[in-house]
């Protein structure tokens, strides 16, 4: 890579691609773009922060020649790097960098003829903690006290809100913390009815409406009127830190859970280049997310994923855009263990019936479901049919159709042999991506964090195409093509 940087720096990143940055002459930029762009792979390759990445520029040989700097040359003070993403966002070409090297993929021609596209997601950790009810209820009325001068009249009293830190409380003494709650919730509650009718905009609007949100989220009304309690149970897409609102929980298995954002990759399976990314809050469905990667690219892909996309709704939408989806299915749940499943029912989708396997057919009602009650009574398969007293009750999926024939594809021998063939290689550029503390993001928020996540992205495929055999001879051409 510094090799390769160091030879065509100035092809990739020209001048004239980034002069809208600097549309004046007085705000041209005094370092090169090819110099920082170049620098700003080498960060996201390495894994440095950006303190870390001025000092290799000053002090790493192999920075120097790769960005084209002599040997004595001092680099560049850490903030250019902050100062070039941000000049980037304000221009409205945060993925600038990314679409040069992309650029570059589409000249050299090496993904021309490929048609698979394989897609996966990763969970990454986010760059603050997890706050509990506690903490968000007095960091939002603090904002709020803050940026809102009616706020800050209000009359509070369950904490001193302009000092730092907790509140003194026995927290394992159950009247005392659920004094502080109701206390907190009902501070929270006057401030906003102060504020309700306020034509508030920007950081106050924002400020209030976080407010509203974490005082709502995680409690409920307590035993006596006036009083509150901490919910049980978790809140449907709750905000788990006031200091970065777009992160959430995500369950990476049943037992680990992970808190932060998802990054959702397309690639090519025969050169593992990612295609396509994006990054949401840690809840998002895969499915949705995955096709949208997709937009833009041609019809006719063989799309290749695993039973996360293998909703009905993922199917129908991939069909709808004439792609071919070799995805595995979602697993068939067993109303008694080892006994029968749905695809031992025969579904008549034109008479809308449903067939048990003793033979007895039901009708599908308006809602989509066929209930066989009385009729399991001394049926000699009920054992291995259902437990309940009421009998068998049979659901009909409105994506039922595609279901049933991804479940019958999935069995077919060229399925299994496309799938082991070319999906792995989205976990190796998923590797690729994460390696180097890239585990965790570095920024708050989706806008700075999806950036981030295109940087990354546009130096993992700058390595690989160089790896590739990349070269510029008149154009972009990679050897291995």
């Amino acid at each position: 890579m510094h090799a390769f940087l160091a030879d065509h720096r100035g092809e990739l990143f020209p001048d004239e691609l980034f002069a809208e940055l600097f549309p004046s002459e007085l705000g041209r930029p005094s370092i090169p773009a090819e110099v920082i762009c170049s620098a700003m792979l080498l960060q996201e390759l390495e894994g440095l922060s950006d303190r870390q990445a001025a000092d290799a520029l000053r002090q790493n040989i192999a920075w120097k020649i790769a960005c084209g700097l002599a040997l004595d040359d001092e680099g560049v003070h850490f903030t250019v790097f902050t100062y070039w993403r941000s000049r980037l966002r304000k221009a409205g070409r945060p993925d600038l960098i990314r679409e040069a090297v992309g650029a570059v993929i589409a000249e050299s021609g090496v993904l021309a003829g490929r048609r698979r596209r394989a897609l996966d997601s990763t969970v990454l950790a986010d760059a603050v903690r997890t706050q509990d009810t506690v903490t968000q209820l007095i960091w939002a009325i603090r904002a709020a006290r803050k940026l809102i001068p009616q706020a800050a009249a209000v009359t509070v009293g369950a904490h001193d809100y302009d000092r730092a830190g907790k509140p003194v409380v026995a927290w394992d003494d159950v009247e005392a913390t659920g004094a502080l709650i109701t206390g907190l919730v009902n501070d929270a509650l006057a401030i906003i009815a102060a504020c309700e009718n306020l034509d508030l905009a920007g950081d106050q609007a924002d400020a209030l409406g976080l407010l509203a949100l974490v005082a709502g989220q995680d409690v409920e009304p307590g035993d006596t009127e006036g009083t509150w309690r901490i919910r049980r149970g978790t809140a449907k897409d709750r905000v788990i830190s006031t200091v970065d609102t777009d992160s959430r929980h995500a369950h990476k298995t049943e037992s680990k859970r992970i808190d932060g954002f998802k990054a959702h990759i397309a690639i090519e399976p025969e050169t593992g280049l990612i295609t396509n990314s994006t990054l949401t809050p840690a809840n998002t469905p895969d499915g949705p997310t995955g096709v949208s990667l997709l937009a833009g690219e041609d019809e006719g892909l063989v799309v290749l994923a695993d039973s996360a996309y293998g909703s009905g709704e993922t199917r129908a939408a991939l069909d709808a855009a004439r792609h071919h989806a070799v995805i595995k299915p979602l697993p068939l749940a067993q109303a008694v263990p080892g006994g029968f499943t749905k695809d031992d029912f025969m579904v008549d989708f034109e008479t809308d019936t449903v067939t048990c396997p003793n033979g007895i057919t039901v009708a599908v009602s308006r809602k989509g479901s066929a209930t066989f009650g009385k009729r399991c009574a001394g049926c000699p398969l009920r054992a291995r049919c259902t437990r309940s007293a009421r009998g068998r009750k049979f659901e009909v999926h409105l994506y039922e159709p595609e279901l049933r024939a991804a479940r019958a594809q999935a069995t077919a021998p060229d399925f299994v042999a496309e799938y082991r063939q070319w999906r792995p290689m989205v976990e190796r550029s998923i590797a690729w991506l994460v390696a180097r503390g890239h585990r965790r993001v570095r920024f708050r928020g989706i806008v700075r964090n999806v950036q981030g996540l295109g940087l990354r992205v546009a130096a993992v495929n700058l390595r690989r195409l160089v790896n590739l055999g990349l070269d510029h001879n008149g154009g972009w051409i990679v050897a291995s093509t």
